[in-house]
């Protein structure tokens, strides 16, 4: 290329508007959100929702899953920069303390001899393959919108996305899942959200390459 058309590719690159990464990532959930919902009509909600939405156990599941989503959200953003602010990622700790804290309250609160029952569960299986298979197509979404950014580690980038999509998948699950109970969200779900986001960081260690 000479010089004539290299300037001339310069000048048609920097009259294109610049779209902040933030704001991709944010349309992209949103898409993920949506794609991630229309699962809801094979996997159906739990039919006892609405007297479940009432119960504590049920409301502490749906709040450490939409604070593991925007926690990550956080993270996610900043690791899609070349410049990241690892300040930030301190907030990365606030789903594992609420759980650390509802497993503490379940332990204290139900007789010991229950515990085994609490933690195994009724649906064990279905988490760790539903939480994976819901959070495909956010993590599709994510993954090509994180293409438009310019991570300094892509492999981090890529992690965060897929805990971001793992949450997003937990929480659509949380929806169906009978189990409530912290026990099992710290058993199951938590496997469930490092395989989303191990494999994520695998992918992305490639193709987020630039």
């Amino acid at each position: 290329m000479n010089t004539e058309n290299l300037i001339h590719a310069l000048v048609i690159d920097g009259s294109r508007p610049v779209v902040p990464i933030g704001r991709t990532l944010l349309r992209a959930l949103g898409l993920a959100i949506i794609v991630a919902e229309l699962s809801l009509f094979i996997l159906h909600p739990r039919v006892d929702i609405v007297q479940a939405l009432s119960t504590t156990p049920f409301a502490f599941k749906l709040l450490l899953m939409l604070a593991l989503t925007a926690t990550s959200a956080v993270v996610l953003v900043d690791t899609a920069r070349p410049i990241s602010a690892p300040h930030r990622r301190w907030v990365l700790i606030l789903a594992p303390l609420l759980l650390s804290g509802g497993v503490i309250v379940e332990l204290i609160t139900v007789p010991p001899h229950a515990w085994t029952a609490q933690l195994i569960g009724h649906n064990a299986a279905h988490c760790l393959m539903f939480i994976p298979l819901l959070s495909v197509a956010p993590l599709a979404c994510l993954l090509l919108a994180l293409r438009g950014g310019a991570p300094a580690h892509p492999m981090l980038a890529a992690a965060a996305a897929g805990l971001q999509a793992a949450g997003v998948g937990a929480t659509i699950y949380a929806l169906t899942c009978p189990d409530d109970n912290p026990l099992f969200i710290a058993a199951w779900y938590s496997v469930a959200i490092a395989i989303v986001t191990a494999t994520s960081a695998f992918i992305g260690r490639r193709l987020l390459r630039w």
